[in-house]
């Protein structure tokens, strides 16, 4: 736990404590399970209907689940699909897969048949858990997925051949269960990631990302845990970002967390769940707090928000989103960094240290970040090069999954390579560049997309901006923004000119976006990303 009143004195103070042995699944919920009054999940449904469990509660349930599993021949290593929407039957599965020592594959929801299909068989996942409403993509697939053996169904479904109710087997079972002795090292968790090119590669994680992933966590909330404490995140608890920068360190903590994701994010609806529940801390993506920005207005009027921190990142935030969440959520934006492959390294806290607007924030403590020029050296402040993390660090994946390469060429000696761009200052302060794939090279300038679009998004005209590199005959590339505008504003010529003098006032000549495009909408990812690829297509 993070322990000071400056940032560096909680740099100085940080110490890492890693077990001999060490088990999410027990950490998350066995040694808080003292009772049936210490609450651990409030489940709000799409109908808002409310169901509360305890520690006791998940803990008895995850015994159950690892019982059956154990039952259907599952060993320590083996891989279990969790095919399931932000819900109890979630925790309860991860929990259950961490104490019999197994390895959780989480899966979205919304993924199509070739999507699901690859990860599992990439995987090689032997049971899936999943609910009535993917059963029939499953279904679908199946007879190409030769590892699957068993799939366990949430939901009415269940009985036939390879296939079991979820909570009908749960009855059957006793609670009682001693679970597998895990090292920090052993693995844990596989997630998948998109890159930039071919399919996706599943990252394997130990069971100490947990514990690399809480310094971070404490640093963006604050110095979490505070009294009354309630987390809250409306992203898909599939990905690391809902998963394990949210909920499992709540938890850790003995924190409750609230679950709420209707099938469609709905501001409104969102305000009204955290001031019923009074939620103190929230995890977010810029895009997330953009669509409350413009949707909801007079928050302090019409809700009476409590929180106490909120955290976001993912993508250029911008000087209106900052100013906007002070007056209408009352507290600062903490902005984190990270990747699925070496998450929550970099951010503020705004309880310790000022918001410097535009940079992604310093190293947080306990780890060890730094900038690398093309040969592997320490670039020099204010130099631009590549963000990498010093080995070793617990919050590092093992590997990537059958991909021996690739893991080979995400690592340079000591460092850790996150294949993004930027610099650092003289104060320790981080400045985002973009992607190394996506650096643009104009008339022998090398130019960081991060910045242009922080400059767009102060243009009044601006709600949502992602900027490229398209290929030109004369220059190789030219600087291209794809903008979608503020309801009122006229995509026209008039207006493509004044974005361009607004960005020629602002940052160097050659800089500006030499072609613009408005869109009506911006291609997302489900977590709230913007789909570059789709924008290399138009």
């Amino acid at each position: 736990m993070l322990e000071g009143r400056t940032y560096e004195e909680l740099c100085q103070n940080f110490r890492w404590n890693i077990p001999e042995t060490y088990n999410i699944g027990l950490d998350v919920c066995d040694k808080w399970a003292d009772g049936p009054e210490r609450l651990a999940l409030i489940y709000v449904d799409p109908d808002e209907k409310e169901r509360r469990y305890s520690f006791q509660d998940i803990k008895s349930l995850s015994n159950r689940l690892a019982n059956v599993l154990k039952a259907e021949g599952l060993e320590k290593g083996d891989r279990v699909g969790i095919l399931l929407p932000q819900c109890p039957e979630t925790l309860i599965s991860h929990v259950a897969v961490y104490k019999l020592g197994g390895i959780a594959l989480p899966l979205l929801t919304l993924f199509g048949q070739m999507a699901i299909e690859y990860r599992l068989r990439d995987s090689a996942t032997r049971i899936l858990i999943t609910n009535s409403e993917n059963l029939a993509k499953i279904r679908g697939i199946r007879a190409g997925l030769k590892e699957l053996k068993l799939v366990i169904v949430v939901g009415e479904e269940g009985g036939g051949e390879g296939v079991l109710n979820f909570w009908g087997s749960l009855k059957a079972e006793t609670d009682d269960f001693t679970s597998e002795i895990t090292r920090p090292d052993d693995p844990a968790l596989i997630i998948y990631t998109s890159g930039t090119t071919g399919q996706p590669k599943g990252t394997l994680h130990a069971h100490r990302l947990l514990l690399g992933i809480l310094p971070g966590f404490e640093f963006y909330h604050n110095l979490f845990p505070q009294n009354g404490d309630l987390l809250y995140t409306p992203l898909d608890w599939a990905y690391i970002g809902g998963s394990f920068d949210a909920l499992f360190p709540a938890l850790h903590h003995g924190v409750p967390v609230l679950a709420f994701r209707p099938a469609k994010f709905d501001p409104e609806r969102v305000f009204s769940i955290m001031e019923k529940y009074s939620v103190r801390n929230l995890m977010v993506v810029p895009t997330v707090l953009r669509m409350m920005m413009n949707k909801v207005k007079n928050v302090r009027e019409r809700y009476n928000i409590r929180l106490r921190s909120v955290t976001a990142g993912g993508e250029t935030m911008g000087e209106e989103l900052y100013r906007w969440s002070a007056e209408n959520l009352g507290v600062e934006l903490n902005e984190q960094y990270g990747q699925t492959e070496c998450d929550l390294v970099v951010g503020f806290c705004s309880g310790v240290m000022p918001i410097v607007k535009g940079s992604i924030g310093k190293a947080v403590p306990g780890h060890h970040v730094e900038i690398l020029d093309a040969a592997g050296r320490r670039a020099a402040v204010g130099e631009v090069g590549e963000i990498a993390v010093r080995c070793p660090d617990p919050v590092m994946f093992l590997e990537y999954w059958n991909n021996p390469e690739a893991t080979r060429e995400k690592f340079a000696g000591e460092w850790l390579k996150t294949g993004d761009l930027g610099r650092k200052d003289e104060d320790g302060y981080f400045w985002f560049a973009g992607r190394a794939d996506d650096l643009i090279e104009s008339g022998g300038y090398r130019i960081g997309p991060g910045e242009i679009e922080e400059c767009l998004m102060t243009h009044k005209a601006v709600a949502m901006v992602c900027v490229l590199g398209v290929p030109d005959p004369v220059r190789g590339q030219i600087v291209k923004a794809f903008i979608v505008p503020h309801p009122g504003f006229k995509a026209d010529l008039a207006l493509e000119e004044s974005i361009r003098e607004h960005v020629k006032g602002k940052l160097e000549a050659h800089a500006y976006p030499r072609a613009i495009q408005f869109l009506e909408e911006m291609p997302m990812t489900k977590t709230g990303k913007i789909m570059k690829n789709k924008l290399k297509e138009l």
